[in-house]
């Protein structure tokens, strides 16, 4: 070795290390972790809380009368969730105003008025609807409806009134996460992937509950408080001095991770089911939360139909609760013009908290006087579908107004006006036949 190799030997830097090393490592886990925390949020809860117990029902029932031909479908609801949601994200963030707020100052107060009572009332349906759920878990387990129901409802409660915009993000998220527990519920129903293969070349049934069902997955991918619930969360969760134009592409792809996570979520479910009440008991009606678990302990066991359905159902059910009622309480204050901001102490947002606690108390109390939850869930997914012209209305024509560098154009403003147009025909449709059903 000569001399000036030498030299450049001795003066190399020593190797780090394990501690060193350890250390990096940490540092790196952290910086993805904080990156990942930087991107995921509003759009990602949001459409966690989509995949709300009516929606796992339905997509039970799309397995268990279909097999897998409804994969398909899930599949094309993705651009769907994300092209309407989008819209929210551009609304909240350029204007800095809510989506109540936006529709006051730009169409009038007697028009927010129209838009806050249909957001109360179709908040407060989600909230009957997800309760009917918790509560058909508890009973799964022996928990009688009002402990099951108490519980939750004390501790979205207390979440609610502690505040802070952040600290609700990240246990909304944390519990939604729950509803991955359906990823293994698929794959530990071992479905036959020839028989996937088919259904999802093959998607169309000619049976008479086909587009019944179709309808009924399309008919729930909006729901009227979600569009409420992520143009003020923007806000809420502020720019953390970013440029708008990075902001606006980290919600984007929050927004399209949310949709997909939601979309493979309802896919797990429809094949967990497909692979086994589909093969062995094809038909079979699922109306509630207790009858899906039932049907499905023969094939997971007690243990794995519970643990894995229900708890999954559980996380969808408080994430869809806390996003519904915050939603509503936000939707409200706007058009009030009160004190709206989850940032503020519950001593300077008085109307808005009271509001918010005032849902889930609500909604709460009528799931437990309800002698019957399941028509009672049907009937506020009807109700739901019946609002949605209003509430896709107010979000294009909005849209249609902010400043030209931001407005949508072209093959997506048409594509955007299609969807839209698509899922006001469905959701009237699905409604209609579900009242012609129940009469």
């Amino acid at each position: 070795m000569d001399h000036r190799r030498r030299s450049r030997v001795a003066s190399a830097p020593p190797l780090p290390g394990p501690s060193a090393v350890g250390a990096r490592r940490r540092r790196g886990t952290r910086a993805s972790v904080a990156t990942l925390l930087a991107v995921v949020g509003p759009g990602l809860m949001v459409m966690l809380a989509d995949t709300d117990a009516g929606s796992v029902v339905t997509a039970a029932q799309s397995g268990a009368r279909f097999r897998f031909a409804l994969v398909v479908p899930e599949l094309a609801l993705i651009p769907v969730l994300y092209l309407v949601q989008e819209m929210t994200v551009r609304l909240g963030l350029i204007t800095g105003l809510g989506h109540g707020a936006l529709i006051r100052q730009t169409f009038g107060r007697p028009w927010a008025v129209l838009s806050a009572v249909t957001l109360f009332v179709a908040c407060l349906g989600a909230l009957v609807t997800e309760f009917a759920g918790i509560a058909g878990v508890g009973l799964l387990v022996d928990v009688p409806r009002w402990l099951s129901i108490g519980a939750v409802s004390a501790a979205l409660l207390a979440l609610i009134l502690l505040g802070r915009y952040r600290r609700v993000e990240h246990v909304g998220i944390a519990i939604g996460a729950l509803e991955l527990l359906f990823l293994p519920a698929a794959l530990a129903a071992h479905p036959h992937l020839g028989a996937v293969a088919h259904d999802v070349v093959h998607p169309w049934r000619a049976s008479a509950g086909y587009p019944a069902l179709l309808a009924a997955n399309v008919g729930a991918v909006i729901m009227p408080w979600m569009i409420f619930y992520q143009q003020e969360a923007v806000i809420d969760r502020g720019r953390q001095g970013r440029p708008l134009r990075a902001v606006v592409r980290s919600s984007r792809l929050d927004t399209a991770t949310g949709a997909v996570v939601t979309q493979v979520i309802m896919i797990a479910v429809v094949v967990a089911v497909g692979a086994t009440l589909g093969v062995t008991q094809p038909g079979r009606s699922l109306g509630s939360v207790g009858a899906i678990a039932t049907a499905l302990t023969p094939f997971l066991g007690r243990a794995g139909a519970v643990s894995l359905f229900g708890l999954g159902l559980v996380g969808a059910a408080i994430v869809a609760t806390l996003v519904a009622s915050l939603a509503g309480a936000w939707g409200v204050a706007e058009v009030l013009g009160w004190r709206h901001s989850l940032n503020d102490a519950p001593g300077r947002a008085v109307g808005f908290y009271a509001l918010a606690v005032a849902g889930v108390v609500v909604g709460a109390v009528l799931v437990l006087v309800a002698p019957d939850l399941v028509t009672l869930s049907v009937n506020i997914e009807v109700l739901n579908a019946c609002l949605l012209p209003i509430v896709l209305g107010f979000l294009l024509a909005l849209e249609g107004r902010l400043p030209a560098p931001w407005r949508m154009r072209g093959a997506r403003r048409l594509a955007t006006y299609a969807v839209s147009g698509l899922v006001i025909v469905v959701g009237l449709a699905t409604a209609g036949a579900t009242l012609a059903h129940l009469a």
